[in-house]
């Protein structure tokens, strides 16, 4: 069957099938399986029935792992398919951002973001990343060498004051610390509400509730009042808040109001944060595991960097640095899952899509599946060296989703963790502290379950 039938609408000649997929429990079918295993759950799928698998969560659900059908949902047939309800667990936090918008409204606000994330104005922001990274490198050069840090908190901590004075120049670990620790309320309660059956209304006062109303109301009240204090200066600091609110829409002229303006800026708060500091975090993990791949990535950067700090003309220079980056996101994707709810009826490689049924886009599946990857669970970041990538359909890896809703972020991501990754190997060598169970949570995004504490080793004495 070629690419093009795949496709074929459900209106095409022929009847579409029933997709395969394993059994269900009475009443809440693949649900709790999902619920208890979702990675586990979702391989064997894969594995099991192929490249389009029907599960039951109650409502009908068709998981798709197949480069052509994950690119007729993203983006051949996009229109067809909307953020889920799924997304519904984040609005609490992030309202109506691009995130979990849909239709008309989330273009009209893609337009207006889009100009605030174009290469030559991230470029400005290296300048915040590497200082923010030098303060980090300040405080491990106090410890003694061979001190025990956990590497995914350390990460999170970093990009959070990153994500603070890029997006609203604040200092969200510092003067406004909680904002910080509100945030990872936030996250924590969203993130566990990602793994439940059901949430209760969140006009319900349960402590859950109350919690999480406390932090958003007190993330509310930094964003809301720096863009006040914005209005009334008419200050241009050049931070992503500046873009945003000087964005005109090229059609109406007209700009982002106050709530539409916070609800981007919390959704970026949260993307921002959390996803890249998930993947440096994983990245040391793989290079301890991977320790020819650490030695090459310190021996690149010696080579370009010497012993001064990266800039953002280093960037192209430091391409295995850059690759083993992409590598970790393959196995490590932080977006692990897209959820999309089908609009209409539709037909997937032959099979039926029924109308207001959801559809799952799996990068972590996807980016192991063996047909596009040799050795799917090897580390090996030559995967991404021009030829291989020109030889592999464009969505065998989709770690920013694809289609007119990637990531809008995803070269701020790739800058930002580039840099500190470099920064942290000129300095450092880290090492897996023993007898730790690591292993990855599927939720908002895909955490280590318990931190990944490593003992770092300094590379030269200074």
């Amino acid at each position: 069957m070629s690419s093009v039938d795949s496709l074929a609408p459900v209106s095409s000649p022929g009847a579409p099938r029933v997709a395969p997929g394993p059994k269900g429990r009475f009443i809440f079918g693949n649900l709790s399986e999902m619920r208890s295993d979702a990675l586990g759950l979702l391989g064997r799928c894969a594995r099991d029935f192929g490249d389009i698998v029907r599960l039951d969560f109650v409502i009908e659900v068709h998981l798709v792992n197949h480069p052509d059908h994950v690119r007729h949902v993203l983006q051949d047939r996009h229109t067809n398919y909307e953020k889920d309800v799924t997304y519904e667990r984040m609005r609490p936090i992030v309202g109506d951002g691009l995130l979990t918008s849909n239709g008309d409204f989330w273009r009209r606000q893609r337009r207006l973001a889009q100009p605030a994330f174009h290469k030559q104005r991230l470029q400005g922001f290296a300048t915040t990343m590497v200082a923010e990274t030098r303060a980090l490198l300040a405080r491990w050069a106090t410890l003694d060498d061979g001190a025990t840090v956990d590497a995914s908190a350390a990460m999170m901590q970093l990009t959070l004051g990153i994500v603070g004075r890029t997006l609203f120049s604040v200092d969200l670990t510092g003067e406004a610390r909680n904002v910080g620790e509100a945030l990872t309320t936030a996250l924590e309660i969203t993130n566990d509400r990602f793994s439940r059956l059901f949430v209760l209304p969140q006009s319900l006062p349960t402590p859950e509730n109350f919690r999480l109303r406390r932090a958003v109301e007190i993330l509310d009240g930094v964003v809301e009042g720096v863009i006040t204090s914005r209005h009334a200066s008419g200050e241009d600091t050049g931070d992503l808040l500046s873009m945003l609110m000087a964005a005109r829409d090229a059609d109406t002229g007209e700009r982002m109001n106050d709530k539409q303006l916070r609800d981007e800026i919390m959704t970026m708060m949260l993307a921002g944060h959390e996803t890249t500091g998930n993947l440096l975090g994983w990245t040391f993990y793989a290079l301890s595991k991977n320790p020819l791949v650490a030695r090459a990535v310190e021996a690149e950067v010696d080579a370009v960097l010497g012993e001064r700090e990266p800039t953002v003309e280093d960037l192209p220079k430091l391409d295995y640095v850059r690759r083993t980056l992409e590598e970790t996101m393959r196995l490590y994707p932080p977006a692990w899952l897209y959820s999309r709810r089908a609009i209409e009826e539709d037909a997937i490689g032959g099979y039926r899509i029924p109308k207001s049924s959801s559809v799952l886009v799996c990068p972590y599946t996807m980016h192991r599946h063996p047909t596009f990857w040799e050795n799917p669970e090897g580390f090996d970041p030559d995967r991404f060296l021009p030829d291989a990538v020109a030889a592999r359909p464009r969505f065998a890896y989709i770690p920013f989703a694809g289609g007119p809703r990637q990531c809008i972020g995803n070269a701020f991501a790739m800058m930002e963790a580039q840099l500190i990754l470099a920064m942290v190997a000129q300095r450092y060598r880290m090492h897996l502290v023993a007898s730790q169970d690591i292993h990855p949570v599927p939720s908002v995004t895909l955490r280590p379950n318990a931190g990944v504490r490593m003992t770092c080793h300094r590379r030269h004495a200074r």
